[in-house]
């Protein structure tokens, strides 16, 4: 058995597809590509290698992943685009590979909604679960964790990392990291509170979404530096079933900033 390929389609010999995989008409895969079962190739798309592409994913038409990185300091060295399992990647996104002056690698995760005209740039490290609204834009370097929501036209600035659960708003300005759990939104972003519909559709019980609410109340509402915040919501581990992992999260998190926290 054969990958169904359109006969207008063009693919390199050195690509690799497994035999599920469904190419669309005037679709250009080049050397190095590695295509897993169950994925679907739009229309049009250009998919260069070196990149990893896994299990049923849907990729619609026009799509260009695994150009070369939009970094004037790129000179050909051997860079990768990893792309997870059952992702919905729509028209006209582009995913560029990584970069020597960092892991080398792009990666996305697994389960990610992924609507029109995204990019994702060079070294980017996005989770699972997220999805990423209309026109967001991630600059070179950019981390955004499980369950995060980009909402459309947001930008995020080179180095940013969004944390787990986290909510941007139409058209944010992300310039400085988001820790996990908030809603943010504006230009300039400001903080406003936390995601709690998000928490509320993944099964956090109450007992927890009334911890994440109290670790927000520590970070911005108590007048605390953000040493003393990050103390103070350390020590609330153990004081609610099932919210270690919770503080846990937010609390490494804050540790690892080097772009500082919106505020």
């Amino acid at each position: 058995m054969s990958p169904k390929i359109h006969a207008t389609a063009v693919v390199d010999a050195r690509a690799e597809l497994d035999s599920s995989v469904t190419v669309g008409p005037y679709a250009v895969i080049g050397a190095g590509v590695r295509i897993g079962s169950g994925t679907t190739v739009g229309a049009h798309c250009v998919i260069e290698g070196p990149t990893t592409i896994g299990c049923d994913n849907r990729i619609f038409s026009h799509a260009a992943l695994g150009a070369a990185p939009q970094d004037k300091k790129y000179a050909g060295e051997p860079t990768q685009l990893s792309i997870g399992e059952r992702n919905t990647i729509r028209e006209f996104c582009t995913f560029n590979r990584g970069t020597a002056q960092d892991a080398g690698v792009t990666r996305i995760g697994n389960d990610n909604w992924v609507m029109a005209y995204v990019h994702v740039a060079h070294d980017c490290q996005v989770g699972d679960q997220t999805i990423l609204a209309n026109n967001a834009t991630l600059a070179g370097h950019v981390h955004v964790g499980d369950w995060v929501i980009v909402g459309g036209l947001t930008g995020i600035h080179q180095f940013c990392h969004v944390g787990a659960h986290a909510i941007t708003g139409f058209q944010s300005h992300v310039s400085q990291d988001v820790p996990p759990f908030m809603t943010v939104a504006g230009n300039p972003l400001a903080v406003h509170g936390v995601n709690l519909e998000g928490l509320r559709r993944r099964g956090f019980s109450r007992e927890r979404m009334a911890l994440v609410k109290q670790m927000h109340r520590l970070l911005y509402r108590d007048g605390l530096t953000l040493e003393a915040a990050r103390t103070a919501i350390a020590a609330l581990a153990g004081t609610v079933e099932g919210g270690d992992a919770d503080v846990a999260l937010l609390v490494d998190f804050l540790a690892a900033s080097t772009r500082g926290i919106a505020r």
